[in-house]
């Protein structure tokens, strides 16, 4: 084994914010699945969109048993410069000490992390998909074998933990998902699925996705700052973190369509947000060439339809045609508006019901796109 590889992984963004922005005493645990094994590994934490200091009193890794439970027999204790706990500063990111730990091909671990003091939850990603579950218990559980029942609740959000980097073979790699909500659901794990089904599987499928993200814009009021940073403060971040990455998916745009209605309708969301084609080409090319910079191939996704979704024009529904016939000029195109598409609209089965995100199936059917547009040697 000689090289690290990261082999899960999802964006730092900004969690909504609430007057209960505090948590005390309590234990995230996360279960991961990994697409291959190692036998080292080390966290990646990430306070990026905190504004103020936070600490991990206690980080364990432990085999997973189920989504609950761990093998605490086999547990060991995160540490970060030799202290089992760690402080973050607001904007930082740290990588704990690699430590010692057998990771089994497609094997499960679970992440504990207990928070002892008064911490603000911002820092935070909101993801779902098959191979996605989360937790958080009352007290600390770092080293409990099985959260309780009764003092533990499921979450989706995903707090200060961004990447798991293993120690492995030199033929693994990491492909990224860079996007917005559409990325942020299932389709990043299901491309996942599809990959861990190859008995020769090399790759790991990291996502880097936060709902209502743009490429060219950002929120600063407090109604709508969970939509997260724009690409200039996100992309290079977020990609030059993964570990043993050779190729990136960029499938986002949609929000810069489809967000601005207007002051007269919503004061945060003037018309002058909207960009036109050459704007959104520019923002691609700058993703283009920042990852050409890190020696990440490209792959770009076509925008999906918004036929039927609430602000739906046929001015969006143009530059929505425009950007996508640019993409398709591309090399390296994966051209998901035409698999699960059907004129305008989503094609039957292939809308979640909101006309703007797909369902499940078309995830499927887009992870099967990825799997193969992305496949080494084909």
């Amino acid at each position: 084994m000689s090289k690290w590889v990261t082999v899960w992984g999802n964006a730092t963004s900004v969690a909504e914010r609430r007057p209960e922005n505090y948590a005390k005493d309590i234990t995230l645990r996360y279960p991961i699945k990994c697409a291959f094994g190692g036998n080292a590994l080390r966290l990646h934490f990430s306070n990026f969109c905190g504004t103020e200091p936070v600490t991990l009193t206690r980080v364990s890794v432990a085999p997973a048993v189920s989504d609950r439970e761990i093998n605490l027999k086999d547990a060991a204790v995160v540490t970060f410069g030799g202290s089992e706990s760690v402080t973050i500063g607001a904007g930082e990111e740290v990588f704990s000490d690699e430590i010692p730990f057998r990771v089994k091909p497609l094997g499960s671990i679970s992440v504990s992390v207990y928070l002892k003091d008064f911490t603000l939850m911002r820092s935070a990603v909101v993801i779902k998909g098959p191979l996605t579950r989360g937790f958080f218990s009352l007290g600390d559980q770092s080293l409990s074998s099985v959260l309780p029942l009764e003092r533990t609740r499921s979450t989706d959000t995903f707090y200060f933990l961004t990447g798991v980097d293993l120690w492995t073979d030199d033929d693994k790699r990491a492909v990224i998902c860079y996007g917005d909500s559409i990325t942020a659901q299932s389709w990043a794990d299901y491309f996942a699925i599809e990959c861990m089904r190859d008995p020769y599987n090399t790759t790991a499928v990291i996502r880097r996705a936060a709902s209502g993200t743009r490429i060219l814009r950002e929120y600063t009021c407090i109604t709508y700052e969970s939509y997260g940073l724009c690409g200039k403060r996100r992309f290079e971040r977020e990609i030059s973190t993964v570990s043993g990455a050779d190729a990136v998916i960029i499938q986002q745009g949609i929000n810069d369509i489809i967000h601005p209605v207007g002051t007269e309708i919503n004061p945060f969301r003037p018309m002058s947000d909207l960009p036109d084609l050459k704007q959104l080409k520019e923002g691609y090319k700058y993703y283009m060439d920042v990852a050409e910079k890190y020696g990440l191939e490209v792959f770009t996704g076509t925008l999906l339809p918004i036929y039927g979704w609430r602000t739906y024009a046929p001015f969006r529904e143009e530059l929505r045609g425009g950007f996508n016939e640019w993409l398709r000029s591309l090399s390296n195109c994966i051209d998901f508006d035409k698999e699960v598409c059907d004129g305008l609209a989503f094609a039957a089965g292939m809308d979640s019901g909101d006309h703007l995100h797909p369902s499940e199936k078309a995830y499927e059917l887009m992870a099967k796109l990825a799997f193969k547009a992305t496949k080494k040697g084909d």
